[in-house]
């Protein structure tokens, strides 16, 4: 994982939607606020936030928000994914959960930008982030 500036990161466009995402953030549990974009192998652009619910179970996470909004335009192919919060305290760095269904829709080589609200940026590989990733070989 490769530290850097949001000025060096290589994918301002991504990370300042990705920002703008974050803004729409419905957190009143955790005041957390994550936004999210995926880059399809086209050049289009889908964002998320995060949207909590009372019952925690059936919280969505802003990554997943990002790709579900993709798939549901039929896009299939996720090249880069961004990840923003202007919260100073942790690094939002996906969860289990949305590095699997990431795993669903990018390749291994996919380029991940996680930025702090410390202005630090994180790159990586999404295999840095979920090695071994579970892969259902269709027949």
């Amino acid at each position: 994982m490769i530290k850097t500036s949001v000025a060096d990161c290589g994918y301002k466009e991504l990370t300042e939607k990705a920002k703008e995402a974050m803004e729409n953030a419905y957190c009143p549990y955790s005041g957390y606020r994550v936004g999210a974009a995926v880059m399809t192998s086209d050049g289009d652009i889908y964002t998320g936030c995060n949207i909590e619910n009372g019952s925690y179970g059936a919280s969505n996470c802003a990554e997943r928000t990002a790709v579900f909004k993709a798939v549901s335009e039929g896009k299939r192919k996720i090249t880069a994914v961004a990840i923003c919060t202007d919260e100073g305290g942790e690094t939002p760095f996906p969860c289990g959960i949305c590095r699997q269904v990431l795993s669903e829709f990018c390749a291994p080589d996919a380029k991940v930008i996680i930025c702090d609200g410390k202005n630090n940026c994180y790159s990586s590989e999404l295999a840095e982030l979920l090695p071994y990733s579970f892969q259902f070989n269709k027949i």
